[in-house]
């Protein structure tokens, strides 16, 4: 804004021997910036500088020079430095990162991302025939890098990630088992997974955990499973043994008595006596890997036999987490056998319920509907009927009245007839 003297005073304006204009402005730390592009006229630059002083006054403004960082450097850099990632996590947001950001975004400096560039990114993601799912995941690592660089760096102004509903993800429905399905698989794989099939249903457990679990965890007189630990596969590395999925992971889950004392006699067959030993294991010993379990267990001709031939191993803990969930558990005692820190995947389940709940409701109505149908169509038929039998009476009646005959009269009829004397 100039002062009477024309001077400005927040920064100045300078023509350019191009005949453009320049602006530069003194940031917060007091250092003169140039304005990253020229201006065609003087008061285009003037109304710039006007703006930063707004965003320093509301302190909205980032210095430019930090957001020319490509967000390929940043975001990988993001990964590296990120706190707490499981080794599973670090290597799934790096190959998101090299397969579908880095390919379309990876040059493009962070303050030249904006909202229109990130939508024309996932369009071209799901063109390109990426899964809405898989373009889900890559946008929400897009969207907490961006938002470190937000909140934490503070390099952007605002996250340009603002596409409503391209974080959420489409699933199929999974399938949920019956009771008597989970046994009869249970039944149909090698008897040395019986327990497995069982305890992974039952305890709700994730394909890490159960694999995980030693002789040690297993408290067959309380009828317990103890998590404290899970399996993860990484690429170069193999299985690493660490802690559960989240803090919540740790855990101690309550067993019915029927899977109990299957695991007894899993234990008593399959498993060293040593603590240490994992109760599940290839028949060599070795800890089973993801990738060979379907092999070893001939799964999909297991979950043909039982009718679910799309069963994936983790539907059976989606199958346990229903069945706990249709028992009328809260949402605390849900999250706690999942081993969920968040709500959200316990309400799922309880709406899943609500809704089973409201199916039935709806079908007790159908047929108390039904019942008082069948009851106003007999009374309706009762009273035709009676109708009937009064339209008779009032048909003979009114037949009497023109004879000038009375019901019970003496003279009615033939036995009515005047007989004269002689």
């Amino acid at each position: 804004m100039a002062n009477k003297e024309r001077h400005r005073r927040f920064g100045n304006v300078r023509k350019l021997p191009s005949g453009r204009y320049q602006a530069r402005y003194p940031g917060p730390d007091g250092r003169l910036r140039p304005a990253p592009e020229t201006f065609a006229r003087k008061s285009e630059a003037e109304r710039y500088l006007t703006l930063v002083e707004s965003q320093i006054a509301r302190r909205e403004w980032t210095d430019p020079e930090r957001s020319k960082i490509n967000l390929g450097e940043y975001a990988a850099r993001w990964i590296e430095q990120r706190p707490n990632l499981r080794p599973r996590t670090i290597h799934l947001y790096g190959w998101l990162l090299g397969k579908h950001i880095a390919p379309y975004l990876g040059g493009v400096e962070l303050g030249r991302l904006d909202t229109p560039l990130i939508r024309e990114w996932r369009a071209q993601l799901l063109g390109n025939g990426v899964s809405e799912s898989m373009a889900a995941k890559a946008y929400r690592l897009l969207r907490a890098v961006l938002m470190t660089a937000v909140r934490e760096d503070e390099i952007l102004p605002k996250n340009p990630c603002r596409i409503t509903g391209a974080d959420q993800e489409k699933a199929t429905e999974r399938p949920v088992l019956t009771l008597a399905q989970v046994f009869a698989l249970a039944d149909a794989v090698p008897a040395r997974y019986r327990a497995l099939v069982l305890l992974t249903t039952f305890g709700c457990l994730r394909w890490g955990e159960v694999a995980a679990v030693q002789r040690q965890d297993i408290d067959t007189k309380a009828g317990t499973v103890r998590v404290r630990q899970a399996f993860t596969e990484q690429r170069g590395v193999g299985l690493v043994l660490g802690p559960p999925k989240s803090r919540a992971g740790r855990r101690t889950v309550s067993l019915p008595p029927a899977v109990v004392s299957a695991i007894v006699d899993h234990l008593a067959t399959e498993v060293d006596d040593n603590p240490e030993a994992f109760v599940f294991t290839t028949e060599n010993g070795r800890p089973i890997w993801r990738g060979n379990f379907n092999k070893l267990t001939n799964w999909k001709a297991a979950v043909a036999k039982v009718g679910q031939p799309n069963l994936h191993f983790h539907d059976l803990r989606h199958t346990g987490n229903t069945l706990a969930a249709q028992t009328g558990a809260s949402t605390r005692d849900l999250m706690a056998r999942m081993g969920h820190d968040s709500p959200q995947a316990a309400l799922i389940y309880q709406h899943a319920t609500a809704e089973a709940d409201r199916a039935i409701a709806a079908a007790l109505d159908a047929a108390v509907r039904g019942e008082e149908k069948a009851e106003r169509k007999k009374a309706k038929k009762g009273a035709q009927k009676a109708d009937k039998k009064s339209d008779g009476k009032k048909a003979k009646k009114k037949a009497r009245k023109a004879d000038g005959t009375r019901p019970g009269d003496p003279d009615d009829g033939a036995a009515g007839a005047l007989v004269h004397r002689g």
